[in-house]
C-alpha cells in the first residue's frame, strides 16, 4: 500500500490532500489517512489525471521527411495527396517502429490515453496490423483506441466501405469518415450514413473528420449530430475537427450547438494543426481553422482537444507534449479568464476521457485505477501559465516515470 501525501489535487478543495493506493486503485482519498508501506511526499505539487490525445494519427508519425512527402501548399488536400505516395512505400516494421516511438514521445509528457485514427485505405491494412498489435502489447501502460479511418475517401477510395468494416471485424475500436472529401455532398452524405449504420453493426464507437475545410456549405456536422441522435448512440459519437462550424453563419451554428447538447455528441478540435492548414486560400481576414470551442465549452457541448499530427505531411511539427496543445487552443480559442484557465486543464484530461468513453477507469477518485501525473506546478493557473512539465506519471499505482525535481548547478541570483 502507497500514500502520496502534500499533494494539490486537480478538482479538489484544499483540505484534501493524500492520495492511498492498494493493488493499482485508489482506495482513499482525504487528509490524514491511515499508515501505509510507503508514503511519498509530493511536496505541495499539483496532481491531474492523465493527459488523453482524442485525435493523433500514429501510422503517420515521423514521415515528413520522406521521399516525396513535402507539402509545398500546406494544404489538407496536398498532405492527403502526398500521403497517397508515402504509404506505398511502409513495412509492418518500419509502421511499428516508427508508432512506437511516437506512442513514446506522447507517454513521456505525461499521455496514458491516445486515439489514433489509421488510414484503412490500404489493401494490405498494413498500419492497422502494426497497430492492433502494438495496442495489445502496451495495454498495460497506454490505453490505445483505434479508428479504422478512410483517408481517401470511404467512396472515392474504390472499396473503402468494405476496408472498414474489415478493420472493425480485425478489432478497431471507431469507426471513421471523411464526408468533405469525398467528390460531392451527395457522397459525403452517403459515407456519414454508413458510418452510423457500421458501428451499430458492431457495436463500436464513432469517430469522423467532419468538415475540415474552410467551405461553410460544408455542413456534414448537422447530418451525422441527427443520426446518432435518432440512434441514441451521440455520447459515443465524436466530430472532428468541424473547422467550417467556425466559420458558419450564427443563425444555423447556434441552432445546431442546441441540438448537440440534445444528442451528447463529442467534440474534438486540433488547435496547433488546423491553425497551420486552414485559412490558406484567405487573404485578410484570415481564419484561425478552429471550430466554435469556446461557445461549445459554455454551453456544455463536450470539446477537447488533440495533437493530431507529429512531423507528417500535414504537420510539420507536433512532439506528443498535450500542454502545448491546450496553450495553442485556449489562444486561439480566447478562453483565458482567470476562470477558464483555473479549469482548462479538463480540455485534455477529462473532456478527452469522456469522448473515449473511458470515464469508468479515469480520474482521481475512489476506486478508479491509480492512474495519474505530478506537475511541476502548485495550482492549475501556475501549470498552464508556466506549461508546467510532467514530474511522474503513475500508472495502475506504479512508476511509468518520475523525474527530478529542476535543480540549477548555478542559481540565478539577480539580487546577491
Amino acid at each position: 500500500m502507497k500514500k502520496f501525501t502534500n499533494a494539490r489535487i486537480y478538482r479538489q478543495h484544499d483540505e484534501v490532500s493524500e492520495i492511498l493506493v492498494d493493488k493499482g486503485a485508489i482506495t482513499q482519498i482525504g487528509r490524514n489517512l491511515s499508515a501505509a508501506d510507503e508514503e511519498i511526499d509530493l511536496k505541495g505539487r499539483l496532481v491531474v489525471p492523465p493527459y488523453v490525445d482524442s485525435h493523433l494519427h500514429l501510422d503517420y508519425v515521423y514521415t515528413a521527411q520522406s521521399e516525396g512527402a513535402a507539402n509545398t501548399s500546406g494544404t489538407l488536400f496536398e498532405g492527403i495527396a502526398r500521403w497517397h505516395d508515402v504509404k506505398k512505400t511502409q513495412t509492418l516494421e518500419d509502421a511499428k517502429e516508427r508508432a512506437l516511438r511516437g506512442i513514446e514521445e506522447q507517454v513521456s509528457k505525461g499521455v496514458q490515453f491516445i486515439r489514433t485514427h489509421i488510414d484503412v485505405c490500404d489493401p494490405k491494412l498494413t498500419g492497422l496490423k502494426a497497430m492492433l498489435e502494438i495496442r495489445d502489447q502496451l495495454k498495460e501502460k497506454v490505453t490505445i483506441q483505434i479508428v479504422a479511418f478512410p483517408q481517401e475517401g470511404m467512396y472515392a477510395y474504390k472499396g473503402g466501405d468494405e476496408m472498414i468494416e474489415e478493420a472493425l471485424k480485425m478489432g478497431a475500436d471507431c469507426v471513421g469518415g471523411i464526408p468533405h472529401f469525398e467528390w460531392a455532398r451527395e457522397i459525403g452524405e452517403k459515407s456519414v450514413r454508413r458510418t452510423v449504420e457500421l458501428a451499430e453493426k458492431y457495436g463500436k464507437l464513432i469517430d469522423v473528420h467532419c468538415d475540415e475545410t474552410d467551405d461553410v456549405m460544408s455542413r456534414h456536422v448537422e447530418l451525422l449530430n441527427a443520426l446518432v441522435m435518432i440512434e441514441n448512440i451521440g455520447t459515443r459519437s465524436t466530430a472532428s475537427h468541424t473547422c467550417s462550424f467556425g466559420s458558419a453563419d450564427n443563425a444555423w451554428a447556434f441552432r445546431m450547438m442546441g441540438l448537440f447538447k440534445q444528442s451528447g455528441m463529442n467534440f474534438i478540435a486540433n488547435p496547433t494543426e488546423n491553425a497551420y492548414l486552414q485559412g490558406r486560400q484567405d487573404t485578410y481576414p484570415k481564419r484561425r481553422g478552429l471550430t466554435r470551442v469556446k461557445e461549445m465549452w459554455e454551453s456544455g457541448i463536450n470539446v477537447c482537444f488533440g495533437q493530431d499530427s507529429i512531423n507528417d505531411p500535414w504537420y510539420p511539427l507536433g512532439n506528443g507534449n498535450m500542454m502545448n496543445i491546450l496553450d495553442n487552443g485556449i489562444h486561439l480559442a480566447q478562453t483565458m479568464s482567470f476562470d477558464e484557465i483555473d479549469r482548462c486543464l479538463d480540455l485534455i484530461t477529462y473532456n478527452g476521457a469522456k469522448t473515449l468513453n473511458v470515464e469508468d477507469q479515469y480520474g482521481i477518485e475512489e476506486g478508479k485505477p491509480a492512474n495519474f501525473l505530478v506537475l511541476d506546478a502548485r495550482s492549475p493557473f501556475e501549470a498552464v501559465r508556466q506549461r508546467a512539465d510532467v514530474l511522474a506519471s503513475i500508472r495502475n499505482g506504479e512508476y511509468l516515470f518520475k523525474r527530478p525535481e529542476p535543480v540549477y548547478e548555478i542559481a540565478l541570483d539577480l539580487l546577491g
